[in-house]
């Protein structure tokens, strides 16, 4: 089981870590509005993943694979709604009204996930190199595996929201602020286009 885990670990990190939707979705909020602030986001993002895990260690992905079409319209959704969030991040200052200075919430966590298909794909791929090795009862072994896998995630946000935060702490003036807005906001277009083309 150890060992096992280990090397979930292992090939976990670098998708884990590296910058990715939502690496770079809470690494933009952790500079915008502090880490604090993420933890709604982080809960309904950490929650969708496990269920979203769950349910492909249990053949979600066989039905996606059946309906292809549908797997296109969560891509282009998902790329749509970073797109949506790069934008929005663009376009901010470091000075708001409250209605238009609003941390990501829970929902959008939620949404973040669900329509994030390359996700899935990581996932199957997990459950294809793990699931049949791990040992133990199946069900159990999908549980294990999900668990694991959600909360290096977390870990992994988490460190992420924190250098965001910590970023931006050394550009707290409205200029600087605006620059690392844009710049955030730039990452996350391009996160959207690799979302759209992968």
């Amino acid at each position: 089981m150890i060992a096992s885990m280990l090397a979930l670990l292992v090939f976990l990190f670098p998708l884990a870590y590296s910058p990715g939707p939502g690496n770079m979705f809470f690494a933009a909020n952790g500079a915008r509005f502090g880490v604090r602030a993420t933890i709604p986001a982080s809960i309904g993002y950490h929650l969708a993943t496990w269920i979203v895990t769950a349910a492909i260690g249990f053949g979600f992905m066989a039905a996606l694979e059946r309906l292809p079409g549908l797997f296109m319209a969560i891509k282009w959704a998902g790329s749509a709604y970073v797109l949506y969030l790069a934008w929005k991040l663009f376009r901010a200052g470091a000075v708001e009204t409250a209605e238009d200075a609003r941390p990501a919430g829970f929902m959008d966590g939620v949404v973040l996930l669900v329509l994030n298909p390359k996700a899935y794909v990581i996932i199957a791929l997990m459950f294809s190199q793990f699931l049949n090795g791990s040992g133990g009862p199946y069900t159990g072994a999908v549980l294990w595996i999900t668990t694991v896998f959600t909360l290096n995630n977390l870990v992994a946000f988490t460190v992420w929201t924190l250098i965001g935060d910590r970023i931006a702490a050394q550009f707290s003036e409205e200029r600087h602020a605006h620059l690392l807005n844009r710049l955030f906001g730039l990452v996350l277009a391009g996160v959207a286009i690799w979302m759209m083309v992968g």
